[in-house]
Order: structure tokens, then sequence, then C-alpha cells
């Protein structure tokens, strides 16, 4: 008996995904909420430290089947509704198997509807760092999501905050998508977050990146792959911001091109790999990759003519520019790379 039980044992949970499995069961939109004792955000002190989550689950889910799970973080003056339809996520995650988690931000801790980036404690991985942290282990538990398949991604603020969460927060995270985003502690204060959105980080973001890797004893955790979208048009969040960023993540992931010690500037480190796409009726797009036991650790993505907008998104939303690379896509490809 103890012979068969050893036989089948390896196929039981293919059998019960099969058994369990509602065919063709439509995607649904759920809601939740979470908190850290650590969510104090100094910038808005009265404010809960919970945030309201949106999650998709996608057609043909069951808990039987442990699924990727994508965090999507929204931009200012969005909510995680706009932005699921911005990007067109529910499409890609019917197709790929994603649980998406959309966090929203409240307007009591930032009336435009931004995530307090900036902001002292979370750039130190407390504050909405710890928050949507908080959130991703709650969903990951209740939906039974792949540990080792998390991704969080978001748009300008949002962008930002994912960089944060990605540095501040590896066993959570395999990857981040910065779109239009700002290195982690790239503002010395709330009070330069506009300056550094126009001329680049006020601090040394790249030491930041050496100095988390330090504090990251157990490095089993890293890498925690990035993938960088930036329009080289963009007015509200200068290209000199994407260029920090990949400095930052070369050195937290102990990628030579970042130990060489990277000036800095508007110009990107010396790249493993480098190309040129130009697909008809979309901006032009150079595609710069940073490589690491085969697999990509770094990838930066600059689309040529993209202002401050999701590029491929939705032409009838605010914030988005139909006419770009579709960066849902990019994100696929991008998580593929990275495994």
């Amino acid at each position: 008996m103890k012979r068969l039980w050893l036989r089948i044992k390896p196929i039981v949970p293919r059998l019960l995904a099969r058994l369990f499995r509602r065919v063709g069961a439509p995607g649904r939109f759920e809601t939740g909420r979470a908190a850290s004792w650590r969510g104090y955000v100094t910038s808005a002190p009265m404010v809960d430290l919970a945030r309201d989550y949106v999650v998709y689950v996608p057609r043909g889910w069951n808990r039987w089947r442990r699924s990727p799970l994508l965090v999507l973080c929204h931009g200012c003056k969005q909510t995680p509704e706009k932005f699921a339809a911005l990007t067109r996520i529910v499409l890609r995650a019917d197709r790929e198997g994603w649980l998406v988690l959309l966090p929203r931000q409240s307007k009591s801790a930032n009336p435009w509807g931004c995530w307090n980036w900036f902001e002292t404690n979370t750039e130190r991985g407390a504050g909405e760092a710890a928050i949507v942290a908080a959130q991703i282990a709650s969903v990951r538990r209740r939906y039974r999501a792949r540990r080792e398949r998390v991704f969080v991604a978001g748009l300008s603020a949002g962008g930002a905050l994912a960089a944060v969460v990605g540095l501040r927060h590896p066993r959570l995270v395999r990857g981040v998508l910065a779109h239009s985003g700002l290195a982690c502690g790239a503002a010395s204060s709330p009070a330069s977050a506009l300056s550094v959105m126009r001329n680049g980080p006020d601090d040394d973001v790249a030491r930041l990146g050496s100095d988390a890797r330090k504090a990251e004893r157990k490095t089993p955790a890293l890498p925690v792959a990035l993938l960088v979208v930036q329009g080289d048009r963009d007015d509200v969040v200068a290209p000199i911001n994407g260029v920090a960023l990949v400095d930052q993540y070369l050195r937290f992931n102990a990628h030579p091109a970042g130990s060489a010690g990277h000036s800095g500037g508007s110009s990107l480190p010396p790249s493993d790999t480098s190309s040129r796409e130009c697909a008809a009726e979309r901006y032009p797009m150079r595609t710069d990759d940073w490589k690491s036991d085969g697999r990509t650790v770094v990838r930066h993505v600059l689309v040529e003519g993209l202002g401050h907008a999701w590029s491929g998104g939705g032409g009838q939303f605010a914030y988005s520019d139909p006419h770009g690379p579709d960066a849902v896509e990019l994100l696929a490809r991008f998580m593929a790379d990275a495994a």
C-alpha cells in the first residue's frame, strides 16, 4: 500500500486540479483590506495604517493551481478600476492565468491619490511600502499564489512605490516594472520631490542599492529583476530617473556593470545586449539588458516619442498613449526572461 501511495503521490495535485477546475468560470473582481503596524506615514500622521485593494481573479482560476501574482500600483489621479481598464490587464490576466492585486490609495493619505514614494518611512520600506507588502502577503495566502512569481508594477508614483517594494521587501517580490517611475530614495525629503521628478535624484540611489544588498544577508532572496519603461519625451518624470533606477538595481543585484561604479548622469551604463525595434504604427523603442546566469536582472526600455503615459494603453484615458508598444506585453516578456 505504501509503495502504491509513493507512486501516485506526485500526481495527486494535478488530479485534484482537474477535479475542481471550473471550466470557463468567468473572471471576477474581489475586494479586501490589509494593514501593517509599520504603515505610519509622516506626511499624513492621522491616516489609518491600512489600505483597501481590489483583486482580479482570472477566468478558470482554482485554488489547486498556484498562479503568478501581479501587483499593479496606479498613478496619481487614478483608481484601481481605471488603471485596470487603461492597461487592459484583465485580457492578459485571463490569457496567462495571472492573479492581479490593485492597491487603492486613500485620498486622506494624499489628496491627489498619489502614493507617497518620497515619504521617509516609505523609502525605508515602512509606510505605504509596508502596507502594500502586507497586501501581497495576504493575497498570496488567500489565493495560494506562487511565492516565486510575484511581480510589482506601477506607473509614475505607482512605479516609484513598486521600486521601493522591490528593494525593501525582496523576499516577497521576484521582479519590478517601474513605468515612468523613480528610484527608491530618489528624494531626500518630500519638499524636493517635484525637483527630483524633473531633474533626477538628489541622493546617491546607487549607494542605497548597495546598502540594501548588504542588509539582505540571505542571498537566495536575490536577484529582484527590474524592468524600466520610460518615454524620452516625458516632461513630468525625466528620463534621467530611469537611468538612476538601472544603477540602483544593478548595484542591488551585484551586477558587474553596477559594481564598476557607473558615474550616473543621463547615460546608461554599458549593457550586455542592446536592440532597437520599430513596429508599424507604434513608437520605436530601444531595449538594453543586463544579465546574470542567463537571466535578465535589469532591462531598460526607452520609448521614442512617448510622454508621461502608460505605453500602449487605452486611448480614452488620461496618462495613456495607444501609440506606444504595449507595456503589458513588455511585462509578460520580462517575466519570462527573468524566470
